[in-house]
């Protein structure tokens, strides 16, 4: 059960569906049996759980806790924080909805990588047409006249010949590169994303991306009457950059000594943005910390959107002059020696 996966649509079906019905004032049990009837797959399996748990008079956030790759840690402790409260199918409510904000957040990003990623696959499609179909029959023209070739050109002939007669070799040597990223990957997932994390453009994206997504996870927990010590910790697992889960953990620590969480983040004014700073400043003056971390997180989730749109705007004519130029030179080392044959028989 441990491994057990369920996609963010599934499980936003899940709890819209659990909570509509705690809401309507069906007990637990028969909600879950209700929603057994039409359900299949994961989704069944994960009901099939929570509905054996119940019965053996286990709490809802215990038997979710089973399931680590389905539910973090922010859902189970909300749930475990409704359940002592007496509002389990208010939380399920919000919680749904976090998961939609959520979604909706990352199909924005997804959304913006589709015309770089589309590009790069046509410029690969064209790369290895003309080295499987065009230079081969070219470079055994070539071969024949003798003649001097430029060294644009026999770099292409020697890769065409890679490609073509030894293709064997060159997918192993790619699955074998192609493993050990995975296996990196996998064993050291944080190493690989700091370096992606730290190229121009990228940076400030992602940050401004895990502060929306902080913020957005605060204001959750902070509503529903976590300490803010544990409502920090908590919110630190949803950021991917360490260096920003660093931050909120000194912030913690500072909290937890009796400053305020605005001073934490005052110690790196430079990736901090400074409307988190002062929002978060406003809320603990007028008590309303909660409040503070929804408004930011719906502006910096604006600013993001934004920015994903300038970086698309960016890419798609600096992706066309580089796929142009690659394009370009390819040919030419293909026209050159063409040029200079039909020159040395119009100088005969």
């Amino acid at each position: 059960m441990n491994n057990l996966t369920l996609s963010n649509l599934d499980k936003l079906a899940m709890l819209r569906n659990l909570g509509t019905l705690l809401g309507s004032g069906i007990p637990i049990i028969e909600s879950v049996d209700s929603l057994l009837e039409d359900t299949k797959g994961n989704p069944k399996k994960v009901l099939e759980k929570l509905k054996a748990d119940i019965m053996q008079g286990k709490q809802m956030s215990a038997s979710f806790a089973g399931f680590p790759k389905v539910f973090n840690k922010v859902t189970i402790n909300l749930i475990n924080a409704s359940e002592k409260a007496g509002t389990l199918e208010t939380t399920l409510d919000d919680i749904q909805q976090h998961i939609q904000e959520e979604i909706e957040f990352s199909d924005k990003v997804k959304f913006a990588m589709i015309y770089p990623i589309l590009i790069s696959l046509v410029f690969a499609g064209v790369f290895v047409m003309i080295l499987t179909v065009v230079i081969p029959k070219i470079s055994v023209v070539f071969s024949r006249l003798k003649v001097d070739l430029p060294l644009p050109t026999r770099i292409m002939i020697g890769m065409s010949d890679i490609l073509v007669h030894h293709t064997f070799l060159l997918g192993l040597g790619l699955v074998v590169i192609l493993g050990g990223l995975m296996l990196i990957y996998r064993t050291n997932k944080q190493l690989i994303l700091n370096i992606v994390f730290r190229l121009p453009l990228i940076s400030d994206l992602v940050q401004k991306i895990d502060y929306a997504r902080f913020s957005r996870s605060l204001h959750l927990l902070l509503s529903s009457g976590l300490p803010i010590t544990t409502a920090l910790e908590l919110a630190t697992d949803v950021v991917v950059d360490s260096r920003t889960a660093k931050l909120i953990k000194k912030a913690r620590e500072m909290v937890i000594g009796g400053k305020r969480l605005s001073d934490g983040f005052k110690m790196d004014k430079k990736r901090v943005p400074s409307l988190l700073i002062k929002m978060i400043e406003a809320g603990e003056r007028t008590g309303t910390l909660e409040k503070a971390m929804q408004e930011i997180s719906k502006h910096l989730d604006y600013e993001v959107n934004n920015s994903l749109k300038t970086l698309t705007a960016l890419l798609e004519p600096v992706l066309l002059v580089v796929v142009g130029i690659s394009v370009g030179g390819m040919m030419l080392a293909i026209i050159a020696p063409i040029y200079g044959l039909i020159g040395q028989v119009g100088g005969r």
